[in-house]
């Protein structure tokens, strides 16, 4: 049994490494073929086995998809608010380091949310149904500061509100298999890519030496943030880490550029553990990995202390398989004409929506693409558009 789980441990670590460099492939791709393939699997490997795959497989890949996300701007529903101050800082020359930031904001959080554990399971067991039938007050006055707290109320509200109706009407197309691929991939990544190829934007030579700059009060607050917005995701339904990533956001005062890629990293890790004590203790599985581990295995003490020591395992691992291959892509990314990578990567989007989705995945791709246009073209944030996920989330409470 020792052989088997070191084998499925390394062979999950590998296959995270292909799905979080590879923009498009979600590790929810890779969890439901295994399921799919699990009645032939299952006369070769125990069934905590595969649930130690699929770990191992979500936490490196939640690691790994930082890359693509900051070098290449193809943003996964974990990560999608990090482009910005992501790119920004792939601008002045400091990929790795937004990287490096990232990734220590996502293994903190790994961590945090591993000793957080005890606090979680009281939370779910006693004080959960408090504050349950409150939720979406809390949504909906969040929402209205983030919208009102600065002099563009106007366009905040728009970009929110037609983001927001976008999200209502992709959610409710039948048979979309990956809506938000396209939405995202538009709001956030394309059109963000658009106004850099019309700016005659040249990536400079990439620092990978420099020591991280951020400041521990900075990591503390995204932290911090960071597992309070994930006791809200995971106890309600329709609630993400990037609907997570905005309401820390406004817990947190004054978190920018280098705290926010903290506090978008530690959600992705935070966000996973938390989704496996979910169901521990309530039986409920949000995250879709979760929900072919609940399918394949009947989860005691005992398995649910291994896929914690896995999580930490993979955890560790990618770390540094995280910050091998950011070195790489930093050398690479200043070698290409950044205008004809730029097309490359749009053409890329393009072909997976329509691979994806079909002709109605270009169709969402393009529409989102021209909403995401309005943040950088009126300089107002761009977290507005996460109305796209918002919105369709406080209706849902709502009716």
């Amino acid at each position: 049994m020792f052989i088997e789980t070191i084998t499925v441990l390394i062979l999950g670590i590998f296959i995270g490494i292909i799905t979080g460099l590879t923009p498009g492939i979600h590790v929810n791709l890779v969890a439901t073929s295994l399921f799919a393939l699990s009645p032939f699997l299952l006369q070769y490997f125990e069934p905590l086995s595969l649930a130690i795959f699929i770990i191992s497989l979500s936490v490196t890949h939640s690691f790994l998809d930082t890359i693509p996300s900051i070098y290449l701007g193809a943003p996964e529903n974990e990560n999608a608010l990090s482009i910005l101050p992501g790119q920004k800082m792939l601008l002045q020359g400091n990929g790795h380091m937004a990287v490096k930031i990232t990734i220590l904001g996502t293994y903190i959080g790994l961590i945090c949310a591993i000793f957080l554990i005890p606090f979680f399971i009281l939370i779910a067991n006693n004080f959960f149904p408090l504050f349950k039938p409150y939720i979406v007050h809390i949504l909906i006055l969040l929402m209205s500061y983030m919208i009102l707290k600065d002099k563009n109320r106007f366009w905040n509200f728009l970009l929110f509100f037609i983001s927001g109706t976008l999200g209502i009407i992709v959610f409710s197309i039948p048979n979309l298999n990956e809506p938000l691929f396209p939405m995202l991939s538009g709001l956030f990544g394309v059109s963000g890519l658009l106004i850099s190829y019309f700016e005659n934007t040249n990536i400079p030579l990439q620092k990978i030496n420099n020591k991280i700059k951020i400041k521990t009060k900075t990591m503390i607050k995204a932290i911090f943030g960071s597992s309070i917005a994930t006791l809200f995701i995971q106890f309600f339904p329709g609630l993400g880490p990037a609907q997570g990533a905005v309401i820390s956001s406004q817990i947190v005062k004054n978190i920018k550029n280098k705290g926010y890629l903290a506090l978008v990293g530690a959600m992705g890790t935070m966000s996973v553990v938390f989704s496996l004590v979910t169901f521990y203790v309530l039986g409920k599985a949000k995250d879709g990995t979760i929900v072919v581990i609940s399918k394949l295995l009947n989860i005691d003490f005992n398995s649910f202390l291994v896929l914690i020591i896995v999580f930490l395992i993979a955890g560790s691992i990618s770390v540094f398989l995280t910050l091998y291959f950011s070195k790489v892509f930093s050398k690479l990314i200043v070698k290409v004409n950044y205008k004809l990578l730029v097309i490359m990567i749009i053409i890329f989007i393009f072909i997976m929506s329509l691979i994806l989705n079909g002709w109605i995945g270009i169709i969402v791709l393009i529409t989102s693409t021209f909403i995401g246009l309005i943040a950088p073209l009126k300089g107002i944030g761009r977290n507005h558009a996460m109305g796209c996920l918002i919105l369709p989330v406080i209706l849902y409470f709502i009716l």
